[in-house]
């Protein structure tokens, strides 16, 4: 299986079967998931698409794996509040840049508490952190928070 980050949508994940099929399954920031099935006689030309809803992908999630979660999406409470994972590409407008230069706070109200480097983690960066494409920054906040910082990290 692969993975490719769609900024601003979510997450697709390609996966090719045993029997040689080509599926992929785009998660979208607000919890809904398309599930696309690809021809056999020419894996690039989708065959069928499913949209599915929040509740409709957590019932096919449950029943594909029980105990299941997101790898983007780390932890949401009774307080509205989510964690999420977003990475920032090698051609982003912030490679280089200062945490600071975001105002990630002060235009969406999340607080970046972790940055993910290779095989190294830094908790709580600093404003005058420097970020790097390939980063993947741990956000909390609220889901229009989290959604509109994931706007902000997807500028190129």
């Amino acid at each position: 299986m692969s993975t490719t980050p769609l900024p601003g949508i979510g997450v697709q994940y390609d996966l090719t079967t045993r029997e040689q099929r080509h599926m992929s399954v785009v998660a979208h920031r607000d919890g809904t998931r398309t599930v696309n099935l690809y021809r056999a006689d020419d894996p690039d030309a989708c065959a069928q698409s499913l949209h599915l809803t929040v509740a409709e992908t957590t019932s096919l999630i449950d029943a594909l794996m029980p105990a299941h979660h997101s790898p983007n999406l780390l932890h949401t409470t009774d307080l509205g509040l989510v964690a999420e994972r977003i990475e920032l590409s090698g051609h982003s407008y912030w490679n280089g840049r200062v945490l600071g230069e975001t105002r990630m706070r002060t235009e969406t109200g999340v607080s970046i508490v972790a940055v993910l480097r290779r095989a190294e983690a830094r908790p709580s960066p600093a404003p005058d952190f420097r970020l790097a494409g390939g980063d993947t920054l741990i956000v909390i906040g609220t889901r229009e928070g989290v959604d509109a910082a994931a706007s902000i990290l997807g500028r190129e």
